[in-house]
């Protein structure tokens, strides 16, 4: 006898595993494009750069506005999403050099100062007596990959997009042997 919390949960499987299909086969399309045609991903992902601050600015400003009688300090709200207005404006206006000067610098400085970290603290590993080496290497490692990323704009951004383009192909298999599973579950 079947165990009547499950009845009816075969054609909720069903609906699911085509919209997980789906997802799967927009990730590879996705993922093929971007490894196919990286010239044509460099310039949408400057454009979605400037689209992303440009809106964000916009959800930040009126956030501020309607949060300015309770909060006292509201105004940092309003000139944070000012500032990322005009970053908007000024990336589609500079497009595409502004947006991927931006992404080379923000890849840079997030492993310069993981790096650092890293460092810092395979220092309070040694001091504690725990293993450090390895905490040091990736430290190091680190801060060399920002170092190269300020020195190589155009590998950083390479790079930048292979792996938007292998991370859409690894979802999209994900996505797709998740569906085929749950029509598998809802066919018995």
């Amino acid at each position: 006898m079947p165990d009547p919390t499950f009845e009816g949960l075969e054609p909720r499987y069903h609906h699911t595993s085509w919209a997980l299909l789906l997802r799967g086969m927009l990730a590879l399309a996705v993922g093929v494009f971007v490894l196919i045609r990286p010239l044509d991903s460099v310039a949408a992902l400057a454009l979605v750069i400037a689209f992303w601050a440009l809106f964000s600015g916009i959800v930040e400003v009126v956030h501020a506005v309607e949060v300015a009688s309770t909060l006292t300090h509201w105004w940092i709200l309003l000139l944070s999403g000012l500032l990322s207005i005009g970053f908007g404006i000024a990336a589609l206006y500079w497009y595409p050099l502004l947006s991927l000067t931006f992404a080379v610098l923000w890849i840079a400085w997030w492993f310069l100062f993981t790096g650092a970290l890293g460092i810092y603290g395979s220092y309070r590993h040694r001091r504690s007596g725990l293993a450090w080496g390895w905490t040091m290497a990736f430290g190091v490692l680190s801060i060399v990959a920002g170092a190269f990323a300020l020195v190589a704009p155009p590998v950083t951004i390479a790079a930048l997009i292979g792996l938007i383009g292998g991370f859409a192909l690894v979802a999209a298999l994900i996505l797709i042997v998740a569906a085929f599973r749950l029509q598998k579950i809802a066919h018995g």
